[in-house]
């Protein structure tokens, strides 16, 4: 990865190809979390689609402003994107990212009901062993 820029941040036009397909892999998959279409991103970036996901293959780079723009659709840290450094947050899996999509649309009492649930499962242990049947 480049050297440091301003306040930590990775400085952005010294990055490498690699970098700018891992970079690419992750914006997809922040898009994806989200249930947006390249078309929709397009559309709110006011960027061609083509340009999209020529960005999310790693086959066109990402300007610097672009990146802001994506970040701030997507609600995530700028540095969220560049390769792992001190302080960045574990890829969420698929399940993860499943819940999020399942919940993120329920009302507030039915969230606060699976977080209840999700709760009792944490503390309650591990699930007996399911007899196979004779």
């Amino acid at each position: 990865m480049g050297d440091a820029g301003p306040a930590g941040m990775p400085d952005h036009k010294n990055l490498t190809d690699e970098e700018y397909v891992r970079m690419g892999v992750r914006l997809r998959e922040a898009r994806e979390f989200l249930s947006l279409s390249q078309e929709s991103v397009a559309d709110a970036l006011k960027i061609p689609r083509a340009s999209v996901s020529a960005i999310e293959s790693g086959k066109r780079k990402v300007s610097s402003l672009e990146l802001r723009d994506f970040a701030r659709l997507y609600r995530r840290p700028l540095v969220s994107f560049y390769d792992r450094y001190e302080g960045a947050a574990p890829a969420e899996s698929e399940a993860d990212q499943a819940l999020y999509r399942a919940v993120r649309e329920l009302s507030e009492d039915d969230k606060e009901q699976v977080l209840k649930f999700a709760e009792f499962i944490k503390t309650s242990g591990q699930a007996p062993a399911r007899r196979k049947p004779t």
